[in-house]
């Protein structure tokens, strides 16, 4: 069976950090990282990441930053590993990896080092720590289910909510499209026609290119459809949240095609009403005389995957109650979502001369793993293919901006 460590932090000043093994003989082990360490550290991620409050930053993300240079962002690699990865967990892994084993590790990290891309780490300049190990997450603490996890069903249809349109934003505005113009030709239209001609695409659409920019996939469609029995959840869209130091993680939305009238816990926005975690968590409780759960209404299947802009964000909460953590209080078996804010194909192109399209092949990249029977596997590889990219032909379209910013919380 495979080695797995079980990886666990705390925040208190200082980050403390503990470990244990499954199926190996490797001792258990703590660490601790000082406050100071660590919070140098992490200036240095954060001044590589994208920032959509800063003027020019995704420019200097994609152009000059940390994880536009191959050397920079090795730099950045050895700092965040001599940081995060103790001595005793790197003894046990280089072991395992002289004897030709790859272990899985299941990291739960604390709120201040949610962002940290822990597949980049570099014990050695020529290693990474995705090439001796599958890596996913823990589900935070604060997680409590609503039911066990649904069984993944291949023959099940994929609910694909592709870019859908906000009601009252322009398709160039701040909640407009993030895909662009739909083209049958372009790869994720590619990857939704092979559903379709399965039969397993939900909502049907009557040419690839239709199930883009769809006006009806409100949150009331949406429920009908994951009622009706799916495999998956595919989003691609927007997704806003408040800060972490609000506290308010409940507050992530996702933003459908959902009109102010709806009813939902959050304030409309011009005339669309966002659809937030805490719709998701607690269905029409408090609204309804009669009310039913946000998993009765929402079902949420085995498998999800949130490509949008700091989906992921609720592990950034001291209580994380956001989209990651509804989605498996929901059913959900396994959730990827994005650590930071993703580029567009459109700004790749524009500041960074990118060719190509480097987050649809990212979307499709991992909607392929999600059809996998060892999805964590699966995405692990597709990582260090893309690492391996980075390191012969770097660019803006190889680089870990886009690659690493999806981690998979896995939750079983």
């Amino acid at each position: 069976m495979t080695p797995t460590a079980y990886i666990r932090m705390a925040d208190a000043g200082d980050l403390y950090l503990w470990w244990r093994w499954e199926n190996h003989t490797a001792a258990p082990g703590i660490g601790i990282v000082p406050e100071a360490q660590l919070h140098a550290a992490l200036a240095e991620l954060t001044a590589a990441l994208p920032d959509p409050a800063t003027p020019g930053s995704l420019e200097n993300t994609l152009t000059t930053g940390a994880l536009a240079d191959p050397g920079r962002e090795l730099h950045l690699a050895e700092l965040l590993s001599r940081v995060f990865l103790p001595y005793g967990l790197a003894v046990a892994l280089h072991e395992l990896m002289t004897s030709g084993v790859r272990p899985h590790l299941r990291i739960q990290p604390s709120p201040r080092v949610a962002q940290v891309p822990w597949e980049l780490l570099a014990p050695d300049p020529a290693i990474r720590l995705i090439e001796i190990a599958d890596i996913s997450l823990l589900p935070p603490v604060s997680v409590v289910r609503a039911r066990e996890p649904r069984p993944w069903d291949p023959t099940l249809p994929v609910v694909a909510v592709l870019d859908p349109r906000v009601p009252g934003f322009r398709a160039d505005s701040a909640l407009g499209s993030v895909l662009g113009r739909p083209d049958p030709a372009m790869p994720v239209a590619r990857r939704i026609a092979e559903y379709a001609a399965d039969d397993r695409l939900a909502p049907k659409a009557a040419t690839p290119a239709d199930a883009f920019r769809r006006t009806d996939l409100d949150r009331d469609l949406l429920g009908e459809l994951l009622r009706a029995g799916a495999s998956r959840l595919l989003y691609v869209g927007h997704v806003t949240a408040a800060a972490p130091e609000s506290g308010r993680s409940e507050e992530a939305a996702l933003h459908l095609a959902c009109p102010a009238e709806l009813p939902g816990f959050a304030a409309p926005l011009r005339t669309h009403r966002p659809f937030t975690a805490k719709d998701l968590l607690l269905g029409s409780h408090t609204r309804d005389p009669d009310p039913r759960p946000g998993s009765a209404l929402w079902p949420i299947p085995a498998r999800v995957a949130l490509i949008a802009c700091e989906s992921g964000g609720d592990l950034r909460f001291g209580e994380a109650l956001g989209l990651v953590t509804a989605m498996i209080a929901g059913g959900a078996e396994l959730v990827t979502a994005c650590r930071w804010p993703l580029p567009t194909d459109l700004a790749l192109q524009r500041l960074a001369g990118a060719s190509g399209s480097p987050l649809q092949e990212t979307i499709c990249a991992v909607d392929a793993t999600h059809e996998h029977p060892d999805p964590v596997t699966a995405h692990a590889d597709w990582q260090r293919t893309r690492l391996a990219a980075w390191r012969t032909t770097p660019s803006a379209a190889t680089a870990p901006v886009l690659w690493a910013a999806p981690a998979t919380v896995y939750s079983t």
